[in-house]
């Protein structure tokens, strides 16, 4: 079988990246190998009667360009926005944030916090307004060819600059201190009290192995505020059917469109004649040939599993070996017979539909880094759960409820030579009770879980070391240096053969943005006749 493209991984951006080559006339094919499309981004039933999203659990950093051209809600995409953004139990006490509440919240603890809060939202969203156009560009590239070459790359960046120099001195020192300092000193250097720092201080260490004052991590932080829900900025919500329903409606477009999609079809290698890909073979043999081969997967993935090293040049091969991965996640989804009462606020309400963070000081997310690097886990662990049931009854039986724990942090390997397969329940164990020291009764109402330690997240959905950035968003690894500095424009060594995952630019998330962009490269190699 012949055709113009072939996807290897049906995540969400491979789905992305394939309706939009789909759209413009070629005939894309899509592989994944497990039975259902949407690679992290997927709902099952965990307990019978009860589902949930599996692994991915919240929806902000869908791109709105990628919602409008794929017509996702034409194809049953509904996303509803959190009642409350946040809701941080404390000791003897309670944090909301969310619209309308944050500024009267923080002047319990603090009246100079709260009158400083207007300036940190003005001066972080100047900043996000600019970044969120830059998302769904391609970064100029380091290129070794001639000035026929070097043009193009050249007026990206100048292209860039322009957005960038929209911002004012102020603004410009901002962007710095964000992409070069921790969390910690950037939230210190604004606010004196726990509650707003620990609440905004979790988004600079979700989803990424360090201490809130690791240097770096308020990129992180950063990288958590582009998104938006239907239009309101920095807002988040619940795909309706859980994150799903988000990979069920690309998917829809995509065959919509002529998209073929086989699932349970897992790659085996990527073939290449003349140092060009030409094609792949299958687990079980078959070979498919393709003008172009894209992947979807993690980088070290495709290099080291899939494409021979004889074809790509020694140093990119040192540097795929050196790309970090580890996010210290442990993902676990638990069917409820009731709502949780936490002591410090026992009603139901609005808080419940929001992000319930179990971390209540940057003190005590930098003891949970410090605990796991020596343990492997941390004994008081970082916890946020959501209750999506709130807000979707589709989820769970009536009267019942299901809920998402995202828990940090964990080692992606055991020191003492231990397995995940050994601890993950006695890990499952702590996580529950962490939870129950705050909302007594919640350990009994627990009818059933799934679990997902580090291991398991990479075994079943290819996250390396449970990575669910595709890799760290560290400096080294953003932007033109994604995953490695002369291949940041979605193109990689081996002519024919592109990237689309999390482990180029933007990075990790809900985004669809790599497969946009990657799209867009491959689009424009196509009318040059480079394939």
């Amino acid at each position: 079988m012949t055709t113009d493209v072939i996807v290897v991984g049906g995540g969400h951006n491979g789905l992305t990246c394939a309706a939009y080559l789909a759209a413009a006339g070629l005939k894309v094919t899509v592989l994944e190998r497990r039975i259902v499309v949407g690679g992290a981004a997927v709902t099952e039933e965990f307990h019978p009667g009860f589902r949930n999203s599996v692994a991915s659990y919240t929806v902000s950093l869908l791109n709105p360009k990628v919602i409008r051209d794929l017509e996702l809600p034409r194809h049953g995409l509904k996303v509803v926005e959190r009642k409350m953004a946040n809701f941080l139990p404390l000791d003897g006490d309670h944090f909301f944030v969310g619209e309308g509440r944050t500024q009267a919240e923080t002047a319990r603890f603090s009246q100079k916090d709260a009158e400083r809060l207007p300036a940190y939202w003005d001066r972080l969203d100047a900043i996000a307004d600019v970044l969120r156009e830059l998302v769904i560009q391609t970064p100029p590239n380091l290129v070794e060819g001639g000035l026929k070459e070097a043009i193009p790359e050249l007026i990206k960046s100048a292209v860039i600059g322009r957005k960038l120099s929209r911002l004012d001195l102020t603004a410009k020192r901002d962007l710095l201190a964000l992409f070069s300092q921790s969390a910690g000193d950037w939230l210190d250097g604004w606010f004196e009290s726990d509650p707003i720092k620990a609440a905004y201080g979790f988004d600079g260490v979700v989803g990424n192995y360090a201490s809130p004052y690791t240097p770096g991590s308020a990129y992180v932080l950063l990288h958590h505020v582009f998104g938006e829900v239907n239009g309101k900025k920095g807002a988040w919500g619940h795909a309706v059917g859980g994150m799903g329903a988000i990979s069920g409606a690309m998917a829809a477009c995509c065959r919509e469109r002529g998209v073929q999609i086989r699932t349970d079809t897992a790659v085996a290698e990527v073939l290449t004649e003349k140092g060009r890909a030409t094609g792949v073979v299958t687990a079980s043999g078959e070979t498919l040939k393709a003008r172009a081969v894209v992947s979807n997967l993690h980088p070290q993935l495709l290099f080291q599993k899939l494409v021979g090293p004889g074809v790509q040049p020694a140093d990119f091969v040192e540097r795929i070996a050196r790309y970090r991965s580890g996010s210290a996640t442990f993902r676990m989804n638990v069917a409820l017979s009731d709502l949780p009462r936490f002591t410090v606020a026992p009603e139901p309400g609005d808080h419940m539909t929001g992000g319930i963070i179990i971390a209540p000081t940057m003190a005590y997310m930098e003891r949970a880094y410090d605990d796991a690097r020596v343990h492997g886990w941390s004994k008081a662990p970082i916890v946020e759960m959501l209750i999506p049931s709130t807000l979707d009854d589709s989820l769970a039986p009536a009267g019942r409820h299901v809920a998402s724990l995202f828990c940090q942090h964990v080692a992606p390997e055991l020191p003492g030579g231990r397995s995940w397969d050994d601890c993950r329940d006695e890990v499952a164990d702590l996580m529950i009770a962490t939870v129950e020291k705050h909302a007594p009764g919640f350990a009994a109402s627990v009818l059933g879980r799934q679990v997902l330690s580090p291991l398991d997240l990479e075994r079943t959905f290819g996250l390396v070391n449970g990575d669910i950035m595709h890799g760290r968003l560290s400096l080294d690894q953003l932007f033109s240096a994604r995953p490695v500095l002369g291949a940041g424009d979605y193109r990689t060594p081996v002519k024919g053969l592109y990237q689309c995952g999390a482990g180029t630019h933007p990075g990790g998330g809900v985004t669809g943005a790599p497969g946009h962009n990657a799209a867009a490269e491959i689009l424009r190699d196509v009318r040059r006749r480079r394939i």
